[in-house]
């Protein structure tokens, strides 16, 4: 078993290293002048189950390439199996037809992946799970909700919380949180009249008097969250304090998050922590997850039983 870090988060490909007490892989990935991407894999690989490390996060079309291009060096190094670990998957919202003569990126991307000469998938939290159908290879998707529960024990009064879903669409994740931590669910009735803008509906559920906990997937422009909030908190809340997977936090997300009636937003660090260090802002890390979920994969033992 062998880790290669690309570029996109080398802070989580060590961390994962750690977790499984070995050393990445020595690779040289640079660009040239004009920006072409550059992968020399310094180290033997042949025969090796290796892992790719390498959320495809902004610049998305670098770091996918990157990933693809270090996919190809590893094939061409006879490596025995090559699993791209990808703990943010880029172009996963744009998963179906939204309109006449619109992609399918996300399929698109799955099809890149595999003619590169990926063997396995391992990501996390996908934004739709039918994502996995897209790929004709064995494709792992691992859940936060773990790492979410964990924290939210050490943080918060048992009794007195209800997790909500901030749209009809993430109901079954949140439900998933839900019972782990024993308690009652809530939903947000979300209208989005144009990409990148939410407006709240309604509430559904009791949240009088209580600890509000949003679960999310991905952040990014942070409106629905801030939206959410602000429902939560009009109809009796004490506090409202989000959870997300990923933390894209676009253009003035950070801002709008430190300006709103959030109490925090805890993220994952899927994403390379290069901004998000205000004071609402909170990290837990997924290395211990993924790092699990690769040996697991290496040892040819179950992932699914992880989340039992």
């Amino acid at each position: 078993m062998m880790i290669l870090a690309c570029n996109a988060n080398r802070t989580l490909a060590n961390r994962i290293c750690d977790h499984l007490k070995l050393s990445p892989v020595k690779a040289d990935v640079r660009r040239f002048a004009d920006a072409e991407i550059y992968v020399e894999v310094l180290d033997n690989v042949r025969g090796a189950d290796i892992f790719v490390v390498q959320p495809t996060a902004a610049p998305t079309n670098d770091h996918l390439m990157e990933l693809l291009i270090g996919i190809d060096a590893l094939r061409r190094g006879s490596a025995r199996r090559i699993t791209a670990v990808i703990p943010y998957f880029g172009y996963a919202r744009q998963d179906r037809k939204s309109g006449p003569r619109t992609p399918i990126s996300a399929k698109l991307v799955a099809n890149l992946l595999t003619i590169a000469g990926a063997n396995r998938i391992l990501t996390l939290d996908l934004h739709a799970g039918q994502i996995q159908g897209f790929f004709d290879i064995p494709t792992d998707n691992l859940f936060a909700a773990p790492l979410f529960a964990r924290d939210i024990a050490d943080r918060f009064v048992p009794g007195n919380t209800v997790v909500v879903s901030p749209d009809i669409g993430g109901v079954v994740r949140a439900r998933l949180l839900a019972q782990r931590i024993g308690a009652p669910l809530a939903i947000i009735d979300k209208r989005r009249p144009q990409a990148g803008l939410s407006e709240v509906m309604n509430v559904i559920g009791e949240v009088e008097g209580k600890v509000c906990i949003l679960v999310d997937d991905i952040v990014d422009s942070g409106g629905t969250l801030c939206n959410a909030a602000d429902a939560l908190l009009d109809r009796g809340a004490t506090a409202v304090c989000a959870y997300a997977s990923h933390g894209v936090l676009s253009g003035a997300a950070e801002n709008r998050i430190e300006a709103s009636r959030l109490t925090s937003l805890t993220v994952t660090d899927s994403i390379e922590e290069t901004n998000g260090h205000g004071p609402k802002l909170r990290h837990v890390s997924a290395a211990p997850l993924i790092g699990e979920a690769i040996l697991r994969i290496s040892e040819q033992r179950s992932v699914s039983s992880l989340f039992a």
